[in-house]
């Protein structure tokens, strides 16, 4: 408090007790920031008010010399934004620089790109689809073998089969080689690395040495004009469809375990296909949204976030899988109970969750399933209110 150091803001929080200083105009960022980091921004706070604890309203009234600080030697550059974290905004997917190699790896193979994405000849190898399967299905590579082709590009000289066993155990994980990580820890490490709110879902059939495993780009997957559920249906019909059709024959052949990976993948696509139909409990229920705009089948807004687009998903557990993960590979924390506080008022007939015999609640209530049919109805309700006035 003495000093009153300033530094760059990049947007985490802050104490109140600290002021951030936004220019008027872009162009007087460097020369501001030259004055902070000097002694005669403490001086000219010093001058108005000499306490120790200087209240934030004081650094408004400082006086600000553009002519000596912009264009004298005193002027600094402003350092590059950067991060190597992939939690962070300004992450530019760059995979050699991570603190996450593997796990940029995988998004960036799948076609996911940071806002601060600095596209290269590795964007080249990344899927258009957003689906990448583990097994081999439709005529592509297995996962690991299309990771580890990814990942020699963006080494180089230096990648070999050792560098992959060091890329492995920094994860923590004791997994033998990249296929067995992708099928056992990926997932689990994926969602807690980025706080419960994954972006590449891995999708199975409770199988974990020879089932249909896919790793899927949410946002892909929740893409709006339709392409969302495109992307759904490719996954259901095409990919999945392929690997059935593949058991059926070996069924027919007597292929040892055949049968079973069958069952496994027709419970698997029977959940998808109920995803796609949008019934309870495989609805979408978006609570701040009336009754007339709740999606109908798997109609997503990104928008609405992971946490409500993500529910179809974990709506029934898959046999062999884990409890409460639904058809995910692992379950991450997420839940659908009451919210703190209340809503504001609204009209009982597009919101009847926030009402309770005739009276209005307010609850934030996000456990609630709500009937293709009764979204049907709504819409057409208010659509013919709308024609009508």
């Amino acid at each position: 408090m003495r000093d009153l150091p300033a530094t760059l803001y990049t947007g985490e929080l802050f104490s109140n007790t600290a002021p951030v200083i936004i220019p008027r105009k872009y162009e007087y960022l460097p020369g501001i920031c030259a004055f902070c980091m000097s002694g005669e921004f403490t001086k000219a706070l010093r001058a108005i008010n000499p306490n120790v604890a200087v209240e934030n309203g004081y650094v408004s009234k400082i006086h600000w010399d553009p002519g000596k600080w912009l264009y004298s030697d005193t002027t600094i550059p402003l350092p590059k934004a950067y991060a190597d974290a992939p939690t962070q905004w300004i992450f530019k997917g760059t995979i050699t620089s991570s603190i996450a190699p593997l796990h940029v790896a995988i998004a960036r193979l799948l076609g996911y790109q940071w806002p601060e994405h600095e596209l290269d000849e590795l964007d080249e190898l990344s899927n258009s689809d957003g689906i990448v399967c583990i097994p081999a299905v439709r005529g592509e590579d297995p996962a690991a073998e299309r990771l580890r082709a990814l990942l020699a590009a963006a080494y180089g000289n230096d990648w070999s089969p050792t560098k992959e066993q060091e890329l492995i155990a920094a994860t923590g994980s004791e997994a033998k080689d990249l296929d067995e990580w992708l099928r056992n820890d990926f997932f689990e490490q994926h969602c807690k690395l980025f706080h419960h709110r994954p972006f590449i879902w891995h999708i199975w059939d409770g199988r974990r040495r020879d089932g249909f495993h896919a790793l899927v780009n949410y946002h892909k997957l929740a893409e709006g004009n339709g392409k969302g559920r495109q992307v759904l249906e490719s996954l259901t019909y095409s990919y999945l469809g392929e690997w059935i059709t593949r058991q059926k024959d070996g069924v027919k052949r007597g292929e040892g375990g055949a049968e079973d990976r069958l069952a496994a993948a027709l419970e698997l696509q029977k959940r998808l296909i109920a995803i796609l139909e949008g019934e309870p409990p495989f609805d979408i229920f978006v609570r701040w949204k009336p009754i007339e705009k709740q999606p109908i089948g798997w109609e997503p807004d990104i928008n609405d976030g992971v946490r409500i687009n993500i529910r179809p998903f974990m709506a029934s557990d898959i046999p062999g899988g884990r409890k409460g993960a639904g058809i995910l590979r692992w379950k991450p924390n997420i839940s659908w109970g009451k919210d703190r506080g209340k809503e504001p008022v609204r009209p009982q007939e597009q919101f009847p969750w926030l009402w309770k015999n005739g009276k209005f609640t307010g609850d934030r209530v996000n456990d609630v399933h709500l009937t293709s049919e009764e979204k049907r109805k709504a819409r057409e309700t208010m659509n013919r209110k709308t024609r009508s006035k």
